[in-house]
């Protein structure tokens, strides 16, 4: 059965084609064949292995399509999809190159590599869809901020005030999630079998920065078995779609107050015609509170046991990607919200 995000009609709620072009098995592919092919090239310049031998991976890995079948077939046995992976990889290189692929590098590597990988890439597109929200409000604010509104107060009227504090509201914590995006670290995972580096010896530092400086990520030691920097990502969407969950819930007490807020569009209903549900602002709060349970999910993830761990890593697997979906939804959602706004403030008096 398919999730929420590609639901046949579902989708059309919570669905966001971009973003999900991302975690698709597709680009998880190129992107641990990236780094395959960047491990090679980057053991060459360090006379690990031959140059011609990391020309041809890295011309073979360019357009190597693997056999998708074998590869589930492979992960049930293993566990991990990279044996089969390989396995096939060396095949298509042929016996001359093929011991230097993957040379001294673990499946973790490899996955979490590729992870971090596509979440760069992500953490880009959301903060571009940040920004255009951002500009939105702001919008929003020029035409409207001067009209009057009642503030509330735990659910009760409390005093006046303006649109404009209202959209503050909305839009200070967006320039703050900007600023988180912006200080994430992107590391490369590259740690050998327990995560020591052991088959190079002096040579593993250079060899790790080398790696990263190919892929364009952060250099850092290993990381396997310290899951900071996943759960760092995942708050940060958690936080995304949380504020973008109090601009929803707002909206949708505007639009029920009746003559603080116009919207635009659909929300009909199949039982009372002359109803317009505010539909994207309930969407806005859903995919918050879904974000906030899977925070807590992924901070149990953290819990890696010695040196690696399979069932708390599996567990990201599970999580972190509905994470993004749900996050980069979110700020889909929130545009079409704002865009749909004619009119903020209370009516004026006749």
């Amino acid at each position: 059965m398919p999730g929420i995000f590609d639901h046949p009609f579902l989708s059309g709620l919570f669905g966001d084609r971009e973003a999900a072009t991302l975690f698709e098995a597709s680009a998880d592919i190129r992107a641990m064949l990236r780094f395959e092919a960047a491990l090679a090239v980057a053991q060459a310049k360090l006379g690990l292995i031959p140059a011609v031998a990391a020309s041809h991976i890295a011309t073979v890995a360019e357009t190597f399509a693997p056999d998708i079948a074998a590869l589930a077939a492979g992960t049930a046995r293993d566990g991990v999809v990279i044996p089969e992976l390989v396995r096939q990889l060396r095949e298509a290189v042929g016996n001359e190159h093929a011991r230097e692929v993957h040379l001294g590098a673990t499946s973790q590597d490899v996955i979490d590599t590729s992870l971090v990988l596509r979440l760069k890439e992500f953490c880009r597109l959301l903060d571009t869809r940040l920004a255009g929200l951002i500009a939105a409000y702001e919008g929003l604010d020029r035409a409207f901020g001067a009209r009057p509104l009642t503030g509330y107060t735990r659910m009760q009227a409390a005093i006046p005030i303006s649109v404009s504090d209202r959209i503050r509201a909305w839009r200070e914590p967006l320039t703050r999630h900007r600023g988180r995006l912006a200080s994430l670290s992107f590391p490369v995972q590259f740690g050998g079998a327990a995560g020591t580096l052991d088959r190079f010896a002096e040579q593993g530092p250079p060899l790790r920065a080398a790696l990263a400086g190919a892929l364009g990520l952060d250099d850092a030691p290993q990381w396997q078995s310290q899951r900071d920097y996943v759960a760092e990502y995942g708050h940060v969407f958690a936080l995304v779609s949380g504020s973008l969950g109090k601009f929803g819930q707002d909206v949708a007490l505007m639009a029920q107050v009746g003559g603080e807020i116009a919207l635009a569009g659909g929300g009909g209903s199949s039982a009372m015609p002359h109803k317009q549900n505010p539909v994207g602002a309930e969407v806005l709060v859903s995919l918050a509170r879904f974000n906030a349970v899977q925070a807590s999910a992924l901070q149990h993830a953290m819990v890696h046991e010695q040196e690696r761990s399979g069932a708390a890593w599996t567990l990201e697997w599970m999580i972190l990607p509905q994470m993004a979906m749900a996050a980069a939804a979110s700020l889909n959602r929130a545009q079409d919200l704002a865009g749909a706004i004619r009119r903020l403030g209370e009516a004026a008096a006749p």
